[in-house]
């Protein structure tokens, strides 16, 4: 039996490539029904992250026009990782293997042949990882392969230059489903799911038409995310200089003393003012740090929900 498949596709403002990458998705799911990959009942979801220009309308027009486009939209916008979990979910009931991928056409969808051919040899999720980043700017190389190296060093589990491009089976998708985290890393947390896994790779492309959408700023703030939704390693950091510095302060406590009995003190103005400096700005780093955990778990006790759909292009009891 051929498995059914839905390409998940977050959209947020992409009104100036959807109309271009759209017939490019359209044509690969056609392609792997005609090589007997998949079955023809497999679609394109598109969901709408509450743009602010016309992707919903464009979205609605795409599926009266080819029965293989679908679309769903978010009641407001709650961010890139959120759209993918509301795909996934809305997804799982209704095909065997989803792939996500961004609209932008970055990510080669011609990946997406080994992708299914590793689902039909058995993986439950199949990653895909960018071996060429040629494209980019040495600046947006850097940072994101810095990104990826903070992330593991700091304990978060993750596929090294895997982005929310994968194949996930609707039998892991339904495993994923008990993750009530609000404070969502995909990339991350995918891999604590467990099941058979693999990667394919792809040289990543140009931005087809429009805008990024995630500048150093957003994928800062992305890291730190990862970092504190699936680690308590800084917290242990603080804790691991805490104990550094009182040791430090240890002998310098008892070297004091010594020269003060010895009759060599003298007046140390500046040493006081770095050390109390220091230590001030190391206090308040910590503090946020703390805070930043905190916050997320005053966050996931309100278990406030991480999606609401408004409105489908579809009957979804008919499906």
């Amino acid at each position: 039996m051929k498995p059914i498949l839905y390409i998940v596709i977050p959209c947020y403002n992409e009104e100036k490539v959807l109309p271009i990458t759209a017939p490019m998705f359209l044509d690969k799911i056609k392609e792997l029904v005609s090589a007997d990959k998949i079955d023809d009942k497999s679609r394109v979801m598109f969901v709408n992250d509450g743009s602010k220009d016309t992707t919903w309308e464009i979205i609605k027009d795409l599926a009266k026009q080819d029965e293989h486009f679908v679309g769903i939209t978010q009641s407001r916008n709650r961010g890139h990782q959120n759209a993918v979990l509301a795909g996934l979910m809305e997804a799982k009931e209704l095909c065997d293997i989803t792939i996500s991928i961004d609209c932008d056409g970055q990510d080669d969808i011609n990946a997406m042949n080994e992708m299914v051919d590793a689902y039909l040899d058995g993986c439950e999720i199949v990653y895909g990882v960018r071996n060429s980043r040629a494209t980019d700017t040495f600046f947006k190389r850097f940072t994101a392969e810095s990104f990826y190296k903070l992330l593991n060093g700091m304990g978060a589990e993750v596929v090294f230059n895997h982005a929310d491009y994968r194949l996930v089976s609707s039998r892991v998708l339904n495993e994923f489903a008990n993750f009530k985290e609000v404070n969502l890393f995909l990339r991350g947390m995918f891999p604590l799911v467990g099941f058979k896994s693999t990667s394919v790779y792809y040289a990543r492309n140009e931005r087809i038409a429009g805008e990024s959408h995630y500048p150093l700023s957003k994928m800062l703030s992305l890291a730190f995310d990862g970092i504190t939704s699936l680690s308590v390693k800084p917290i242990r950091m603080i804790t691991g200089f805490g104990i550094f510095v009182a040791f430090i302060s240890l002998i310098l406590l008892i070297y004091s003393i010594v020269q003060h009995f010895l009759g060599n003190t003298n007046a140390g103005w500046s040493s006081i003012m770095v050390a109390v400096c220091f230590l001030g700005g190391i206090q308040l780093i910590s503090l946020g740090v703390i805070g930043e955990y905190v916050g997320k778990t005053y966050m996931e006790t309100k278990q406030r929900p991480r999606y609401i759909i408004s409105e489908r292009t579809y009957d979804k009891e008919e499906r």
